[in-house]
């Protein structure tokens, strides 16, 4: 059960610091609002690190995490232009079931099929990802423009879970230090370049510092929900981060819940009872 639960609450990060994201960065532009969540949960995982005494890795670990956030930032980029191009009820399905699908091609490789009834709740979890993300109504037609940036967010994020699980295999607080240190020097740099401020407005910086501290929490429960089971199971419950999101959203800010949406939410349900058998 507990590579299970780190799963779950792996998801239920990731799709609160979404949640607190969307509503900051409807108000200021995206990178400013990541710089600061970068530099802000990179200080409690530094002091972690330092004042448990954990020892420093060897140093490709450290380039694996790095490189890791690298590839998210990458993939979260791509997002959230497909996102402002009004593609959401594709964006959002499509990226999310390649960020599931990507691990769970590495797992099957690397591990070994699974059990019959894990192999059955990838299958539900896949289909939960997709009816959670939906708006409205199912959408099954798309054009190559519907897909392109979908599916290059979907393939970053899924290397993004292969990435951060390869870095933690000799340490666990090093390697996400490493990855935020990384984002932070990455959103800095292109705050320099483009001679545009780094910060959000300081009304926001609320918002950054709790949206930062949720998300990295969010990796730190894949990374124990990979190392106590399998990488694949971990990444694909984690990809369900969009119910957390939809749930939030209705309770604060009463946004409904479709039947689409409450079935995927089932689904998901499910989907986490075959994992535990």
């Amino acid at each position: 059960m507990l590579p299970i639960l780190y799963g779950i609450l792996s998801a239920a990060s990731w799709g609160a610091a979404d949640f607190i994201g969307g509503i900051a960065t409807k108000r200021t532009a995206a990178y400013r609002v990541l710089y600061l969540a970068e530099v802000a949960s990179l200080v409690p995982f530094l002091a972690l690190a330092i004042i448990l005494g954990e020892p420093l890795p060897p140093i490709t670990d450290l380039l694996w995490g790095a490189l890791a956030s690298l590839v998210g930032l990458a993939g979260l980029t791509l997002l959230y232009r497909a996102l402002a191009d009004g593609k959401m009820s594709t964006t959002a399905p499509i990226s999310a079931l390649l960020a599931a699908l990507i691990p769970a091609i590495f797992g099957f490789l690397t591990l070994g099929l699974p059990p019959l009834t894990t192999l059955i709740g990838f299958g539900l979890a896949f289909g939960a990802v997709w009816l959670i993300s939906q708006t409205d109504s199912l959408k099954w037609r798309f054009t190559f423009t519907d897909l392109r940036l979908p599916l290059l967010s979907g393939i970053f994020f899924g290397f993004y879970f292969v990435l951060l699980h390869n870095a933690t295999q000799n340490a666990f607080f090093w390697p996400l230090v490493s990855a935020r240190l990384a984002g932070s020097i990455a959103f800095g740099l292109y705050a320099l370049i483009t001679r545009q401020p780094a910060l959000p407005p300081r009304e926001l910086w609320g918002y950054s510092i709790v949206n930062g501290i949720i998300d990295i929490s969010g990796n730190a429960f894949f990374v124990l929900s990979a190392q106590a089971g399998r990488m694949d199971v971990a990444a694909t419950l984690g990809a369900l981060y969009p119910a957390s999101t939809v749930l939030l959203a209705w309770i604060f800010l009463k946004e409904k819940i479709s039947t689409i949406q409450a079935l995927g939410i089932l689904l998901a349900f499910a989907a986490i009872v075959l994992f535990t058998i």
